[in-house]
């Protein structure tokens, strides 16, 4: 066996209808991250609060390393009104929040969806107004901890999401 480099990789690139919102995310390693992960899994856009470290902070080119240039990206104010936007432009709007009416993530069918955004709630408040979303879906979890890091969680979603995505291309 031997491990591979990057250079010895060449993945089969592709684009999801995918959009993620990231509801007033604070820190700047998270911000980095979610561009490497979004990249990662050929997500379409991604949306960050102005309130969000930017995009010219040291922190989250350094964590996002190259992929900043690699995937659209956008600022907004109003949380509300992007949601708005974003469901007139025909997209379903899924949380990655516990509620008292998640979905588990492996049940949500995201093949029923033309065009799908991941909202991603504060690390210190999850998302700001629950009420907006479509369908909210939960990861289940065996530990005594109920939450994990925002970022984690949208690895986790993404891989779900463009797993059954790629299931349904392949009938």
């Amino acid at each position: 066996m031997k491990q591979l480099t990057h250079y010895d990789i060449e993945n089969h690139q592709q684009s999801f209808p995918i959009t993620i919102v990231c509801d007033a995310i604070r820190t700047p390693e998270n911000i980095g991250m979610c561009f490497r992960i979004s990249e990662s899994f050929g997500v379409s856009k991604i949306y960050l609060h102005e309130s969000s470290p930017t995009v010219d902070n040291r922190i989250v080119k350094k964590t996002a390393r190259n992929t900043i240039q690699q995937i659209p990206y956008d600022t907004y104010s109003n949380f509300e009104q992007l949601i708005e936007q974003l469901k007139e432009e025909g997209n379903t709007i899924i949380g990655i929040e516990i509620t008292d009416e998640s979905i588990n993530i492996s049940d949500y069918d995201f093949t029923s969806d033309a065009k799908i955004v991941l909202l991603l709630g504060s690390e210190r408040n999850g998302i700001s107004n629950v009420n907006l979303v479509d369908a909210t879906v939960a990861i289940p979890m065996y530990g005594r901890n109920s939450s994990m890091n925002v970022i984690h969680s949208l690895a986790i979603a993404l891989y779900e999401t463009t797993n059954q995505l790629n299931k349904k291309n392949l009938k």
